[in-house]
Parts: structure tokens; sequence; C-alpha cells
């Protein structure tokens, strides 16, 4: 088991060296209650949270960037893992930092990194720092190859670098017609070049020249490579070269396609002191993402060749035949339009192996019912016979989650991924080409895997205690017993040191905001790093929320909790209920890391002060409960979330003396869509609600999000009814606060007007509209924040005392 170090040993450093930005304030007594004023204010006051955290060259120290008080900036600040108090790096000594999310050479003897949007190489033998690049452009994606030279990326276009020999393009690719291809037959040209011998001779010369400078581009290795063209119908969207640079492979979609009608957003307040209208995006529906092809070159030779996606298993059935047929549309012809992109395009869907050899490539159906994982293995001046080998096909007749899809390779080139096959993600891998094998299993999540530097043993995320109970694990590459590598609780990432010997584990609790600690790989010793709270804020006594499990009255399994209430409960007293509902559909809110509703926790305890209790539910489509659990709402967004409100309302009420007389319900977004759920569907259940940023219809939402769970309104307009609030208006007859930025370009504030004249409509009354001109979905400034929760504060006040 993991062991805490006492608070005298050298490696743990001293309270006073925690406060690396000034407090705000004075220390405030332990007993000071919360006062709304200070839970919406700027979150200067708590102190700022670790931001990005990495390692120094020589693993003695971490690297990390906070927030300055009372601006946007952020300073890279250093802790030595040995004790000391953190320090500022200066502006002189910028130049030397390291950066985040380095890649090591074979040896592991230099590291290769990103800063600033320029490459640098540090030997991690004597510390020297050697800039590959300065430009103007925002270079990425360094990768090592098995000789030890280094690509990477400026755009779309590669270039790679060798030690001493500096860097250089090394391919060319353009979205381009190629000059060398003969035009197709004309006959008006075709007469002019037969009828006049100038012309001819003219073109013959062209030709000649073109096919010579094109022979002397090859042989010369100091000139830069052929050019590959693709075609002027398409767009260059994504691209990955080879770490010897041999090959190319380019993601493209078609050019100038029609990406439907965006949205216009009028902006009231501002600057100029005119209206003025931003494009927002397009509607659910209103064209799907454009599919993508997939295309190999060969460096070398500027070959090029389309790589065929009709045998990815099950591309050409149409998981959504049956609505098709019901709602009387024609049925899918050929195959399903397939997509490169991994998590929301945020990591990369092609992995080289290092030397050169494959490519793993990630694609997804534009409908999202499939994941595939295809290699290819291209052979030199076989541009053409190259082809992509399924490894890996996921199907979910609701949809592939966002989540859970790393995949990558070791070093000796087997590879590895996640998979939520089970029903749960877990870490899977396949020597040479056979079919993955778990690595690990069970009911938790495996999550964020990195392979260490002795190749054999895979750190990875894990909730395996209980689902909100977040820890690094290990596992050998080979099989065995997983193993848990730290004992905070509250992990949130971590980053291997150079040597591979410790981890930099990025962790936090309910009122720590994320902190750094160093633990080693073996999980005997852990050294706490920083804490840049405030003194004022670690001076308060908050509420610690008790996690509770509720039983689910429809069979679904537990329903995870946070509950906040007074220490002592006065007998036979029935306290009000505010039950809070968490926005973004998929994401964890019961767990034990800082809250991304931190705000809401402190009001929370003002609630408690002023005779609440509260319940917050990971109610299902939550993250961290497995595929089930998160597919529950497909094609019935706000049906099993509200039963699992309404069950937790009756427990509330058996178990914590609440009053199911008097309850209330608020959240934001997705929280806001529910809250008018509960008050349209289960009139009388919540005497009152604050729908916060609401989405009403799921028709005004994106394609990416909607989609996957309710398909589109032509194909499945059922799902659509019965997932809208809109459709439910009439149903209100409690009191309801909507509030909305009018700036907001996610949920647009259409929605709340919408609704409000379907309110005006149905003539019903004790409602309102909260309207904050300057704020987006997300409220940035305390103004709008304190307004809007003063409002909710006097609705409960109002209905439910």
């Amino acid at each position: 088991m993991p062991r805490l170090l006492p608070l005298s040993a050298a490696l743990l450093l001293s309270a006073n060296a925690f406060a690396q930005a000034p407090a705000t304030a004075p220390a405030a007594a332990g007993s000071t209650p919360i006062s709304l004023e200070q839970a919406m204010a700027d979150p200067d006051w708590i102190g700022p949270p670790v931001e990005q955290a990495w390692w120094a060259w020589d693993g003695n120290s971490a690297q990390y960037e906070l927030k300055r008080e009372g601006e946007t900036i952020r300073d890279t600040w250093q802790a030595g893992i040995n004790g000391g108090t953190p320090v500022k790096v200066d502006d002189a000594a910028r130049a030397q930092l390291d950066g985040a999310r380095p890649v090591y050479d074979a040896s592991r003897t230099r590291m290769a990194f990103a800063r600033n949007g320029d490459i640098f190489v540090r030997d991690l033998r004597n510390g020297a720092l050697t800039q590959v690049t300065r430009t103007g452009e925002q270079e990425s994606r360094p990768q090592w190859s098995t000789a030890g030279s280094l690509v990477f990326r400026a755009g779309n276009e590669w270039f790679q670098w060798r030690a001493g020999q500096g860097s250089s393009q090394a391919a060319i690719v353009k979205a381009e017609k190629d000059p060398a291809i003969e035009p197709k037959p004309d006959d008006l040209r075709d007469r002019q070049l037969r009828l006049i011998d100038t012309l001819a001779s003219d073109r013959a010369k062209r030709e000649a020249e073109r096919e010579q400078e094109a022979a002397w581009r090859a042989a010369d290795p100091t000139r830069a490579p052929l050019p590959a063209y693709l075609g002027e119908d398409v767009e260059i969207i994504d691209s990955a070269l080879s770490p010897d640079a041999k090959w190319l492979l380019v993601v493209t979609e078609a050019k100038d396609a029609n990406a439907g009608q965006a949205g216009k957003m009028p902006k009231y307040v501002t600057e100029s002191g005119y209206e003025e209208f931003e494009e927002v995006r397009v509607r659910v529906g209103h064209n799907a993402p454009l599919p993508h092809r997939l295309w190999l070159v060969e460096v070398a030779t500027a070959e090029v060749d389309e790589l065929q996606l009709h045998a990815l298993p099950g591309i050409e059935t149409d998981p959504l035949a049956a609505l098709r047929e019901q709602a009387e549309l024609e049925s899918l012809k050929g195959d399903r339009a397939v997509r490169v992109e991994s998590e929301g395009g945020g990591s990369p869907a092609i992995h080289w192996r290092a030397d050169g050899s494959s490519a793993a490539v990630l694609l997804r159906a534009v409908d999202n019912k499939d994941r595939w994982i295809a290699t290819v293995s291209p052979q030199a001046g076989q541009v053409d016979a190259a082809a992509l080998a399924v490894r890996h096909r996921l199907h979910d007749d609701a949809w592939i989650n966002w989540n859970y899809n790393d995949f990558g390779w070791t070093a000796d080139g087997a590879l590895w991924l996640l998979s939520e096959q089970s029903g749960y993600s877990h870490l899977y891998i396949a020597d040479g080409q056979g079919t993955p094998r778990a690595l690990t299993s069970g009911q938790w999540e495996a999550s964020s895997p990195v392979l260490g530097a002795d190749g054999r043993t895979f750190f990875f995320v894990c909730n395996r205690d209980w689902p909100g109970d977040y820890e690094v694990c290990a596992v050998d590459r080979d099989g065995g017993g997983v193993r848990e590598v730290t004992a905070l609780d509250g992990v949130e990432g971590f980053v291997l040191s150079p040597d591979g010997s410790k981890l930099l584990v990025s962790h936090s609790d309910s009122y720590l905001p994320t902190q750094l600690a160093v633990v080693d790989t073996r999980g005997e010793e852990t050294a706490l790093l920083t804490d840049t709270r405030s003194a004022e804020f670690k001076a308060r006594q908050w509420i610690q929320p008790e996690i509770v499990q509720i039983p689910s009255s429809d069979g679904a399994g537990t329903i995870w909790g946070k509950y906040y209430g007074p220490a002592t409960m006065e007998p036979g007293r029935e306290y009000p209920v505010v039950m809070f509902v968490h926005g973004a559909g998929y994401l964890q809110n019961v767990h034990d890391r800082y809250p991304v509703y931190f705000r809401e926790q402190m009001f929370h305890n003002l609630l408690v002060q002023h005779g609440y209790v509260v319940l917050d539910l990971d109610y299902r489509a939550s993250e961290g409960y497995g595929r089930d659990w998160r597919t529950a709402i497909y094609r019935q967004m706000g049906t099993p979330e509200l039963q699992d409100y309404l069950d937790g309302l009756a427990w509330i009420g058996a178990n914590k003396q609440g009053d199911v007389d008097r309850a209330g319900i608020y959240g934001g977004s997705y929280g806001g869509f529910m809250t008018f759920m509960a008050l349209f569907k289960a009139p009388g259940a919540f005497k009152a609600g604050a729908a916060l940023r609401p989405v009403t219809d799921w028709s005004q939402y994106n394609h990416e999000y909607t989609s996957n769970i309710l398909n589109t309104p032509e194909v499945d307009p059922e799902a659509y009814l019965k997932s809208s609030p809109i459709e439910y208006a009439a149903g209100l007859q409690d009191n309801l606060l909507i509030a909305h930025g009018m700036m907001d370009n996610n949920v647009f504030y259409k929605d709340s007007v919408m609704l409000a004249q379907k309110l005006i409509e149905l003539r019903k009354d004790d409602w309102e509209l909260a309207s904050y001109p300057l704020e987006r979905h997300g409220f940035v400034h305390p103004d709008s924040w304190y307004d809007e929760y003063r409002r909710i504060f006097e609705l409960f006040e109002d209905n439910l005392k």
C-alpha cells in the first residue's frame, strides 16, 4: 500500500512552502459562514489550481502553470521534489524551460517537446538544450525514429531533424491537380495541336523540361522532396508522417462541400455601440460531418494511392434501417460514411510505429455506431498494394463513447488499445496479428494509459474501489494482477519522469483545487509538492459531502450521490430539499476530486447554513459507470434521469429527514434541461426549479453530440418528441426561473426565448427569464454569477420555506 511520508520527512514540503500565490485576504475564522457574495466572487480568492505540469529534464523538479491573480496570464513555477519553496520562473530563465508531453528516443537519452509552438530537443545525459525550430508557425507532434531522427509537423507540412544536420522539409503534399497527368481527351485541343506545329513543339518542350526537373529533383538528396498531388476536389484535414520519413498518411474531405446553414447570434452590448452578429454552429441533422478519405503517399516517389474502406466489417450495414423505414425514408445505399478521428479530434487518430513499418488508424462511422482500429504496413514501390487490416472493431447500438479510445504501439510492435467492449473501458494488447487480449477487467474504468520506460508496465488511471475514487494503477503487459500505485483518492492525471522511476501526479479533493504530488512507481513513497489555496480558503470549515448510494427503483443499480447536510440533525425536524443536476450529460460529479461545480459546492454549504439539505446525483448517462449507464438515455433523454432524481428525492425523505413536499431542483446546461423535465413531466414533485443555460428543444443543438443519442430529427422524430422539454411545457405548475447568457454559442439563448414564448402562449405564470447580455455558456463575470444565484436562492427561500 502506498505510504505517505510524515510531515517532517525531507520529501514533504513545509506548509509555508505551499503558499505560491499570495493570499487575497487575511485568514478568516473557521466558523465564518460562506456568503453568497464570497461564493460567487472571482475564484482568485480560493487560490489558483495547478493547470499544466511536466517534469524538468533531470527529474529533480516539476514545472507547472498557475494563473496570476486578477489577470488571465499564466506564470510558470518550479518546485523541487526534494524540498524547498516553489519559485516562479523569471523571464530570463524561461528560455531553458522544458515542455509538456515530451517524447523520448529509443535509448531514452533524449527527449523532444513543443514549447511556444517551437520544437526543442533535450539531451538527458547532460541537459544540453537544442532549439530545432524558431518560426511563427505552430510546430507539434514530434516523434523519434528508431534510427534517432525526429519528425514533426507545422500545419499539414512535415519536417525531419537529425542531430548535427538540422531540419528540412520531409514531405510535400498538395490538394491540387497533378501537372503530370494528361488532360482528358478534347477534340478541339487535339485538333489545334495537330494543325499548329508551333503549339505542339512548345508543349513538348514544356513536358521535357518538367520531366527533367522531376528526375534531377528525385536524384538530388539536397533538394526538397517531390510534391504529391491529391487532386483539386479535396481539402487536407490531417496527416501523419512515419518517423523514418518514408511514408505519409493524409486525411481529406470534399472541398467546398455544403456544411449546412450556420446560425447568426446577435450581440446587443458591444464596444461599437451597434448590434453585432456572430456566426455559430449548424443544428443537428443540417449537415452531418463530412466523410473522410485516407491516402498513402510514398515520399521518395510522390506516388499516391487511396486506401479503401470497403473492408471495414459492418460498414455496409445500416444500423438505422428500421428507423428509416418507419420514417418512410429511403434506405442507405452503399457503405456508411467514415471519418478518421479519435476523441472529438483531440488526440491523434494515426499512430506510426517508431521503425516506420506500420501505422494504426482509428476510424469512426459518421453515425458513431462503429469504431475500427486498422493498420497499414506499406512496402517500398508498392503503394497501390497497401491495404488496411482491421485489428479491432467496436460496435454499439446506441453510440460509441467519445472517451476511452486511446491506442498506440509498444517498442517491439505490439498494438495496445482501450475498449468498452466488456461494458467498461479496459486495456487490451495484441501481439503480432493476434486478437487483442484484455490486461484489465472488472466493473470499473481504465483510462489514460502510458507505457512505462521498461516497455513492459502500463500505468493508467483507474476507479476500482468505487466509481469516484481515482488512483494511478499499473499492470504488466503480459498480464497478472493490477496494483494501485497511489493512495490520493482524487487523481486527475500523471506524467512519467524522464528516467521512468517516478510519477508527477495531479490530484485534488472536494475543497482542494488541482495540486501536484510525486509518487515512485513502486507506490512506496509519496511527496506532496503544492498547496496553492489562499489562507482564507483553507481556514474555513467546509461541509464534507457524504458519498451515498441510492437504489434505483427500476433495477438499473446504484445511483451514487453527494449529500450535504448539517452535522447534527434536529430530532423530528424535516428539512427543505434542494437537488442539484450537473451538466454535460456525460460528466461525473460524485467523486473525490475538486468539482467543476466548485461555486455550486459553496452554494450548497450556504443552503445548509440556511436550513436546507442538498443532494447531487450522478444520474444515468454520467461518466465513470460503464457503457450501460452511459447509453441508458438513448432515444429517451430526460426519462431515466428523471426517475433517478425521483428516487433520490424519496431516499432523502426516508433517510435524511428531507421534506419531500418542499423540494427544489436546479442545474445548468444538461442540468437546466433536466430541471425542465422534472417540472414539466412530474408536476408537483418539485415546488421550484432553476434552469440555467438550458436546452429546450434538442433539434436546436449540435450534430456531433445530439445525433449520437437521438439520431437525427428526420430519421428519428419520435426521439426528439420524447426528449425535448418544450413538448411538455403544458405540464408546468410550479415556480420556474430560467437564466441564460445572451452570447451563449453552445446552447443558444434562442432556446430560452422559444420556451418563453411557449409559456406565454400557454398562459403560464410563476416563471421568469433572467438574461445576461455579456455571458456565454460558462459565466465569467462575478456580477453575473452573483445575480444568477441570488435569484436561485430567493426562488428557494420564497417557495420551499
